[in-house]
């Protein structure tokens, strides 16, 4: 079956750098009650920018893995989708690796889409970073 999926994702740093952590969340588009997945993942220390970065190869990553064929990005970082759509030049040579990741993956989808949502509207995907930063920082 042809999956078309809506993906939420956040990436955030504790200090700009500091321990950092990426989540997302992946709905069914015609149910956006309740996630089939969600992954959360602590990345190290980085950047709040570049674990934005991140966390949209986390979520294309996933929805490759379920075999979806059309997917709709959702993040809170207006910076990084403005960058990924051509609005903004990517001027920061340290998000070119995870650019050129994001390019290729949009390339497996029959459509691909990103739009920036506001922060109250990416609770889940927050929470995930949160949860990956602090389980981390529970272990150290």
């Amino acid at each position: 079956m042809k999956q078309n999926i809506i993906i939420y994702t956040d990436g955030g740093a504790r200090g700009n750098p500091g321990p950092a952590g990426i989540g997302c969340a992946i709905f069914s588009a015609e149910n956006l009650a309740k996630p089939i997945a969600t992954h959360k993942k602590y990345i190290g220390k980085t950047t709040n920018n570049q674990a934005e970065y991140k966390a949209v190869v986390l979520g294309l990553e996933q929805a490759k893995k379920m075999g979806a064929y059309e997917v709709e990005v959702r993040l809170d970082s207006e910076l990084v989708c403005n960058q990924i759509t051509g609005k903004f030049k990517l001027k920061n040579s340290d998000f070119q690796e995870s650019f050129i990741r994001i390019w290729n993956l949009r390339q497996g989808f029959k459509k691909c889409v990103f739009k920036y949502v506001p922060r109250e509207k990416n609770k889940l995907a927050d929470k995930l970073v949160n949860e990956a930063i602090d389980s981390k920082l529970a272990l150290s």
